[in-house]
């Protein structure tokens, strides 16, 4: 690190210099962009106090920009043949990349993230002149395999005549001399608190040549520091929202700044609560302020879903983000069919398989024919284009046609921020496709990838309007300006920060170069002059430090222990929450009823209607006469209730077979295998009719054993019953109960060779017997089939087809009915009645009265058994059920 000897400019002086304009050939260079716009900025303010209405505009840049101009000029002239062509960064990436795994970095498995350390290793050895250093170092693995690397990479540069922006200030100096590079008379480094041995030997170049060499450093004022001591992270990330807000409201033109050690972690959070806290009527107004690290482009919506169409032709995505695709409104017609996509979407959701391909999404999409239509057409597409290897620039064509194809970015005008996201989606691809200067043809899946690692990589933040409150990473706030600043995060763990030596460079070199982030040390005296410039940077310093994070405690940094502490008097701004709330007018109305049925309304549901009446009524009321359904997530292979309804199916084709008692008792043991795998392999073909993916290979094959096992073990216990027949198997009907009409399948109706017949519906999961009984049953459907459609019935059973527990539950006229039921007098279950009659006639009264509480809309938010009832219920966010229950609790508190 060294300290420029140049002359010091104040910065009136500079300014009236710049007034002068072009004709003066004065250039500023700063360390940043940000800081180069600051200046542009004051000293356009300037111009304006002093009522000019046009002036010429200063010529200040950031350095890096400075040495491009120098380059571009040299490009331009008769020096252009003998210079070599500028790769962009990801040009770059891709040649170490290659070069790593050419050489000692064949067999790693982060390649890209090693290529973007080594890139790191190059750009400092030539800002710090460190590579004459690894030949005087001992090298270590690491270091050794950089040396490597790096003649590699010159040579192959050097052969191709390629330059990057590590080696571009040396050629800009070696080329000074030509007239046509364009250099400024008086050269003022404006606001570098260190200059690299590189800048200094550019700087050194225009002095050579005749500029003269200035420096300039922002006024330095005397603050009023605080320091204030935050509960934790959060809270102090709301303190700094509400202190911003308070300084902007207290003088709209003030320059206000939030400095964050750790931007990249905390960038979300910050943005959230600034937005709640400085931003209460929400929307798409223009926040009041700016966050400095931009997200990336891979995170945009249109990019996304950009990335998304291109994922889906290449492989098996997750249905989650099929999902995205299919609501996207970045494709053709997207609003035109939103509605129709969306209920298309959650069909599929019960359909679909946890992840899918564009070959097997492209049947079930019919319902959306332009989404249908695009999707085949890309089909065809990847076929066509989409296999053989492509020059990047091919790709990027390919790409762009593939977009094309399914009406990328959509019908609907796209808002300011998705159009320059889509402006900086075409510049991106063009830098893929310029990647065809240094590599060969690849592959859809490489390119894909390379892609997509260039997306994530490009941040991108739209252009705003100038705000007044600024959100800065550490090294961004050097050299600025400001009326009130706050730095946040500076606990005794974070500030000084920790040293991030490079591991591709010795250690020794690094610490001997005094590199910032190489020791402990270099970071402190960093740390320091950092701090330093806080505190003179504005009239009002605000440092900031947490408490607590997690379960540790937290201290202040020793670097701004002597600030003395105190604690900020900041009124509590609404959020879009306060507001809203702050602002409402209620009125409380007692309504639990809809409108009854009509006479002739049918309701879908069967018997699932009477119970979720027993369980809730309002769940039944808005499930079954408003539409109300949750959105499922797919699963893999068969959940539970899949598992049932295969069960199901196959004893009803089992009994269809087999018919009687009397025909399971002379069918021997092999045909009865034959009958068990032909129902297996019926009720598995029905089960694809809906999932066409499950039950596919050697899981098909698991499962087969199992239906047949099951089934097998389950006829055992019917073997120990006595004759019957089984009259009805999975038998449509329709009834009518309490006004309610319904239409409704029973498993199967048994009739005995006395003519009492039996109603039983077949459960895997575990049976209960009280689940039948008392108000408001849990299971209804026995007591409503016995009662609506079989009432001469003497006995109903749930028949338990589980491994391990096979049994029947349920109750009868006569304890000899079924194995294992008894009458409900001996029971011995709370809700039973003394006889079968009676038990029928409870039966009866309460399905008659659930039936009718639905038919005339009855309709309170009554949970049987509170959240035990909710836990799994589809419509909580709609009947607020964890609203009600905390207003109880405040009302029982509060009386």
């Amino acid at each position: 690190m060294r300290r420029m000897p140049f002359a010091p400019l104040c910065k009136p002086d500079l300014f009236a210099r710049l007034v002068t304009g072009h004709a003066a050939r004065i250039s500023v260079v700063t360390p940043n962009q940000r800081l180069a716009q600051a200046l542009a900025s004051e000293f356009d303010r300037r111009q304006v106090e002093k009522g000019l209405e046009v002036w010429e505009a200063a010529d200040i840049l950031p350095f890096t920009a400075f040495v491009d101009r120098a380059y571009e000029d040299a490009l331009y002239s008769d020096l252009a043949a003998e210079l070599p062509s500028l790769v962009t960064p990801d040009e770059e990436q891709q040649l170490w990349e290659e070069l790593i795994r050419a050489g000692r970095g064949r067999d790693l498995l982060a390649v890209p993230e090693t290529a973007a350390l080594a890139r790191e290793a190059w750009q400092l050895a030539h800002e710090w002149g460190l590579l004459a250093g690894l030949k005087r170092y001992p090298l270590d693995d690491d270091a050794q395999a950089f040396a490597e690397w790096s003649r590699r990479y010159v040579k192959r540069t050097n052969d191709a005549r390629l330059t990057d922006r590590a080696r571009l200030p040396e050629l800009v100096a070696g080329v000074l001399g030509h007239p046509s590079v364009k250099k400024p008379a008086l050269l003022v480094a404006y606001g570098f608190d260190m200059v690299t041995p590189q800048q200094q030997a550019l700087f050194d170049a225009h002095q050579a040549q005749g500029a003269e060499l200035r420096a300039c450093a922002p006024r330095r004022v005397g603050s009023k520091a605080t320091r204030v001591a935050c509960a934790d992270a959060r809270e102090e990330i709301r303190q700094a929202a509400r202190w911003a807000r308070l300084r902007l409201e207290q003088n709209a033109l003030a320059r206000i700044a939030v400095v964050v050690p750790d931007l990249g972690k905390r960038k979300n959070a910050i943005r959230r609560v600034f937005a709640q806290t400085m931003l209460p009527g929400g929307g798409k107004q223009t926040l009041p302020f700016n966050i400095s690290l931009g997200d990336p482009l891979g995170a945009w919506p249109l990019a996304a879903h950009a990335l998304l169409v291109l994922d889906l032709a290449w492989r098996e995505i997750e249905f989650e983000r099929a999902s995205l695709l299919i609501r996207s409104p970045f494709l053709a017609a997207g609003d035109a069919e939103s509605q129709a996509r969306a209920q298309l979407d959650a069909a599929l959701r019960r359909r679909a398989e946890p992840s899918i391909t564009l070959e097997r999404l492209l049947p079930l999409v019919s319902e959306a024919p332009v989404l249908a239509q695009r999707l085949a057409a890309l089909a065809e597409f990847r076929k066509a284009r989409l296999f053989a290897p492509q020059s990047p620039g091919a790709w990027g064509r390919a790409f762009s046609e593939a977009l094309e194809l399914v009406g990328f970015p959509g019908e609907r005008a796209l808002d300011s921020d998705e159009y320059q996201t889509l402006g900086k989606w075409h510049e991106l691809l063009a830098q893929f496709a310029r990647l065809e200067r240094v590599t060969a043809k690849m592959g859809f899946g490489e390119a894909l990838a390379r892609l997509k690692r260039m997306a994530l990589e490009a941040l991108f933040q739209p252009e705003t309007p100038e705000v007044p409150v600024q959100v800065l990473g550490v090294l961004e706030a050097a050299g600025m300006e400001f009326d009130h600043l706050w730095v946040m995060g500076l606990s005794d763990e974070s500030w000084p920060s920790a040293p991030r030596p490079n591991p591709f460079l010795p250690l020794a070199l690094q610490r001997d170069a005094k590199l910032p982030n190489a020791s402990p040390a270099e970071n402190l005296a960093l740390s320091r002059r950092l701090t330093a410039e806080w505190l003179g940077c504005a009239g009002e310093v605000v440092l900031s430090h947490p408490l607590r994070e997690d379960e540790r405690m937290l201290g202040a940094s020793p670097l701004i222990a002597d600030v003395a502490v105190r604690s900020l008097e900041l009124p509590r701004f609404d959020t879009w929450r306060d507001a809203i709330h702050r602002t409402r007018s209620l009125e409380r109305i007692t309504d639990t009823e809809g409108p009854e049925l009509g006479a002739a309304e049918a309701v879908r549901g069967g018997a699932s209607v009477v119970k979720d009446q027993a369980a809730c009524a309002f769940r039944a009321f808005a499930i079954y006469r408003l539409g109300a359904e949750g959105i499922e997530a797919p699963h893999s292979g068969l959940d539970a209730l899949e598992r049932g309804t295969l069960v199901h199916h196959m004893l009803a084709s089992v009994w269809n077979e087999l018919k009687t008692k009397q025909a399971l008792d002379a069918t021997s043991a092999a045909a009865l295998d034959a009958i068990l795998a032909n129902a297996a392999d019926a009720a598995i073909a029905r089960a694809r009719r809906d999932r066409p993916t499950i039950l596919a290979g050697r899981f098909a094959g698991i499962e087969k054993s199992r239906l047949m096992r099951l089934a097998r073990d389950w006829l055992a216990l019917e073997r120990a019953r006595g004759e019957f027949t089984v009259i009805a198997r999975e038998d449509k009907r329709a009834l009518e109960v309490g006004g309610l009409k319904l239409n409704v399948r029973l498993d199967r109706v048994d009739e005995t060779a006395g003519g009492q017949r039996i109603v039983i519906d077949y459960k895997t999961g575990e049976s209960k017997l009280s689940s039948m009984l008392g108000a408001r049953p849990e299971e209804p459907q026995l007591p409503l089939y016995l009662t609506a459609s079989e009432p001469d019935a003497s006995g109903v059973a749930f028949a338990q087809v589980r491994a391990g527990d096979m049994k029947f539950v349920g109750l009868a006229r006569a304890d000899d009915l079924l194995p294992g039921v008894k009458t409900p007098g001996k029971a011995g279950r709370s809700g039973a009645a003394p006889d079968w009659d009676q038990q029928v006639g409870l039966w009866r009264v309460e399905m008659e009265r659930l039936a009718r509480g639905f038919a005339e809309g009855q309709a309170p938010v009554d949970p049987k058994r509170r959240l035990q009832t909710c836990e799994y219920c589809d419509v909580k966010p709609f009947c607020r059920i964890y609203e009600r229950l905390a207003d109880v609790l405040e009302d029982s508190e509060n009386g």
